[in-house]
């Protein structure tokens, strides 16, 4: 494959974003249309840079899986859409059996009888990044040494990531959450220099909705608030004094959800709701919206781990754009991050059937969980040249085929030059030759 050629404005830059979860369930269906549809995707944007933030590296099982994660990764560097892209950083969590050191832990409890369960299940962030032959002069950051270091060859690190100076690995601290004790999620910090123009890249996984019923109790949910709280930690955290502030990009499964009561009451709106009670704790079981006529035909059905709707079309007309209204929870943090206008479906809960591509699971509200954000800073590196169609792009990969049960969303643009450090204006942003 043969780079994109060179503009003025400098190097193609393309992040990805995927959970991929899935793919460790169904190896042999999952993995080969992923990478098949993540490979065109280079290919047709031909970057000079590529960051691939995942989530759930190794899916539920990480231990049995590991042999699965290790052949992906291999058919990853070696495909062909990746051959020209001469150094490459890898990194993996492989220490699932500590739970201290494990990047993520997840547990479903938010209920008192819940919390001193074990963890359900230990999910990996996983971070590879990919420099084309022709991209010179650039440069990675050792956070130990805090200076940039030329980057050379292809490197996979998967042990003891806590010791790896070349990023910054951090969970919420223990007592954070101290309702919520074991969902000790937190992120990767890498940073990149490329000339004089530099940059942050944060992968980030946020909780999750443990229960439909729960976030449809009250506008925002109690899940957006705890979202909310970990997103400004991270923020606070990559931004705060302890090295130069630099534009930044956070890009991983947010969670983000559409608010469940004010989504719910539109969709049925002129339905009426009959609340079903377990028999033996009296609590809400599941709640059943019917229409008032029309043969009381059932509308949505609620459970803790169901959203039944009638119609799921309505999730994908139009790219699912006009439920973008109840997209609320970056509205806090509109001064700290920003985001291209979405223009593709919500990303999560897809079919896992690997026979349907554009099929929602009943599961959970189909909402935009997967993001690419960042700084206003971070802005300004995006440069849209004049006459040049498709320059910045912001979409989903493999729409119309299975990719798991979430889409993997991508940003494509190219650097702006003299963007970046104070001074980078002096100097081109980057070489390419």
């Amino acid at each position: 494959m043969m780079a994109g050629k060179l503009t003025a404005q400098g190097a193609g830059i393309l992040l990805v974003t995927a959970n991929v979860g899935s793919l460790f369930e169904d190896p042999e269906n999952l993995q080969k249309t992923w990478l098949r549809e993540f490979c065109q995707t280079v290919q047709a944007h031909r970057p000079h840079f590529v960051a691939v933030h995942c989530q759930e590296v190794g899916g539920k099982n990480y231990e049995a899986s590991m042999a699965h994660v290790d052949s992906f990764v291999k058919e990853l560097l070696s495909s062909d859409a990746m051959k020209d892209f001469s150094r490459a950083r890898v990194y993996l969590d492989k220490n699932y059996k500590s739970q201290e050191q494990f990047t993520e832990n997840e547990s479903s409890a938010f209920k008192v009888s819940e919390f001193r369960q074990k963890p359900r299940s230990m999910k990996a962030l996983g971070c590879c990044y990919f420099l084309h032959e022709s991209l010179k002069n650039i440069q990675q950051f050792d956070f130990k040494a805090k200076k940039f270091k030329k980057v050379v060859g292809k490197e996979v690190c998967s042990d003891a990531l806590n010791s790896t100076a070349m990023l910054e690995k951090e969970k919420f601290p223990q007592d954070y959450f101290p309702e919520c004790k074991w969902s000790r999620k937190g992120f990767i910090r890498t940073r990149w220099a490329l000339g004089d123009c530099a940059f942050d890249l944060v992968n980030i996984h946020l909780f999750h909705d443990a229960s439909n019923l729960v976030a449809w109790e009250k506008s925002p949910s109690v899940y957006s608030g705890t979202r909310q709280k970990a997103l400004g930690f991270v923020l606070d955290r990559i931004t705060d004094q302890r090295f130069e502030r630099l534009p930044y990009f956070v890009f991983g499964d947010f969670n983000f959800r559409l608010d469940s009561k004010q989504v719910i009451e539109s969709l049925c709106s002129t339905a009426t709701m009959q609340t079903v009670r377990a028999a033996d704790t009296n609590e809400v079981d599941k709640l059943i919206f019917r229409e008032s006529d029309n043969d009381r035909k059932v509308v949505l059905q609620l459970e803790k781990k169901l959203f039944n709707y009638i119609n799921q079309d309505v999730f994908r007309e139009n790219n699912g754009t006009l439920l973008l209204e109840f997209d609320k929870e970056l509205a806090v943090f509109k001064d700290r991050l920003h985001e291209l206008d979405i223009s593709f479906p919500p990303s999560y809960p897809y079919s896992e059937d690997s026979s349907q591509g554009k099929q929602y699971m009943n599961t959970r509200c189909p909402a935009w969980c997967d993001r690419i954000l960042m700084s206003a800073s971070a802005k300004d590196l995006l440069i849209k040249p004049e006459n040049e169609e498709k320059s910045i792009m912001y979409d989903n990969i493999g729409p119309n085929v299975c990719m798991g049960d979430h889409k993997p969303v991508y940003l494509y643009f190219r650097l702006s030059t003299g963007a970046g450090k104070p001074n980078a204006n002096k100097h081109k942003c980057c070489v390419v030759q």
